[in-house]
């Protein structure tokens, strides 16, 4: 009876954890990539809810394209408390609509170093969120310009000292 019980608890921990890990639901996407410094961390659902959203695994690689373009990384993560957990990482190719599954963090998969068709659902909200970056690069970019044209008027219409 205790093995029974023992057995109960175990699936109800394992079960949950595993289908919220096959549906998705992760806490943010990482990208690295052409035109982004650093890293740039999306939280929109429409990147992260579904584990299929970048390319449906399931219905096949396909061959290695010839020139697959300008590619993305893309680190998909989950947040437990505060273990910042990635866990898988893959590359995006928005502009040429494919896609390349580096695999599981910790661990393997079928899906690992094979190429996919992706799907048009990614597009739209992960260019929008490069756009948003690109954006906010402009904004700081024209701030500063803003504060040095102040400086650059305030310095040339201060009173000119007389000669002696």
């Amino acid at each position: 009876m205790r093995k029974i019980i023992a057995l109960f608890f175990v699936l109800a921990v394992i079960v949950p954890t595993a289908v919220a890990f096959a549906k998705g639901d992760f806490a943010y996407i990482a990208i690295k990539g052409p035109g982004i410094t650093g890293e740039l961390n999306v939280t929109n659902p429409s990147l992260t809810e579904d584990f299929f959203v970048f390319a449906d695994f399931s219905k096949g690689s396909i061959e290695a394209p010839l020139d697959p373009g300008q590619g993305y990384q893309v680190t998909r993560v989950y947040v437990d408390g505060t273990d910042v957990l990635p866990f898988d990482q893959l590359h995006y190719y928005p502009y040429t609509g494919y896609v390349y599954y580096d695999g599981l963090v910790n661990g393997s998969s079928e899906y690992v170093g094979k190429w996919y068709l992706a799907n048009d659902a990614a597009s739209a909200p992960f260019r929008a969120a490069l756009s948003e970056k690109a954006r906010l690069s402009w904004y700081t970019f024209g701030v500063l310009a803003i504060i040095l044209v102040i400086v650059f008027i305030a310095y040339h219409s201060k009173p000119k000292a007389a000669a002696a």
